[in-house]
Parts: C-alpha cells; structure tokens; sequence
C-alpha cells in the first residue's frame, strides 16, 4: 500500500548515475521534492515518461521543486540512459537492497522485481503533499505533475 498524502516521507540515502549520494532529508527547509519512480531505464513507457520530464524541468523549476528519478536499476545503467536521453536531473539507483526504498514507500511490485509508476511530491518539510500512481503500462501525463505541484505550499525563503 502506497504512503498517503499528509504523511511524513521516508529519508534515504542513494547513488545517482554519477555515484553521488543523495539525502533526501538535505533538501528539508530549502526546496521541495519530486520523487518519481519508475520501473526501468531504456524501456519505452519510461523513457517517454522522463523525456517529458526533461522537456518540462522548467515547470519544477519555477515551483522551486528538484526532480529525482529512482529505480532499481544500476548507478551504471542510470547514467548510460541519462546520457543517451540527456536527462539533466538526478536519477537514482535503489539497487541494493533490491527495491528497498520502493518498498518502504509502498510502490514496489513483488512479482515484477521493481517500482511502479508513483510520484510523491514531498514539501520542503518533509510532507507527502500529493502523489498518484498509474495503472501498469499506463504512463504519468504532464497535466497530473502540474496540478500536484500546485499542492505544495508556496516557498517564502
């Protein structure tokens, strides 16, 4: 069962594609949070579902909003991905243990050995103030992102 709205986030720690570790507790008081899982790199929902991010970071951008992807791919897999799609935000690798932090948000298919599609939009004080899933193969629509950021508190810093 996936975490609920008004509930605080799960910190953890994990590599991005560059092998740099990512709290998500160091963004507390400063900006809020996309989080954004997804199944696996390279297959054609994911890749069209992060490249409409990519072409849209300007709308997390202007919420003061950072974008992480997070799969369980590798760090290696992540980053040959990015570079190929040229996605310029952090995606993360929930390698190992296998799954851990999808799991501990309450989006990981057993059956399937990764995530499902499930945003959280975590605000700068750690809150969970809007989420949504997609039915598996469904992807996410940009429309779905905006109308969750506007959910979040305005930044007053």
């Amino acid at each position: 069962m996936a975490l609920e709205n008004d509930t605080q986030a799960p910190d953890f720690e994990l590599l991005n594609q560059h092998g740099q570790p990512v709290r998500l507790s160091d963004f507390r008081g400063r900006k809020a949070v996309a989080l954004v899982f997804f199944p696996l790199a390279f297959s054609g929902t994911c890749t069209g579902e992060l490249c409409a991010l990519r072409d849209n970071l300007a709308l997390f951008d202007d919420h003061r909003v950072e974008l992480l992807g997070i799969s369980v791919d590798s760090k290696f897999t992540l980053r040959a991905w990015a570079e190929q799609e040229g996605y310029d935000f952090s995606l993360l690798a929930d390698f190992w243990p296998h799954g851990e932090i999808a799991k501990e948000y309450g989006v990981f298919l057993t059956e399937k050995g990764f995530a499902n599609r499930a945003t959280f939009l975590i605000d700068e004080s750690g809150i969970i103030r809007a989420s949504f899933i997609t039915a598996p193969g469904e992807a996410r629509s940009i429309e779905a992102y905006r109308a969750a950021l506007e959910l979040l508190p305005v930044h007053v810093g």
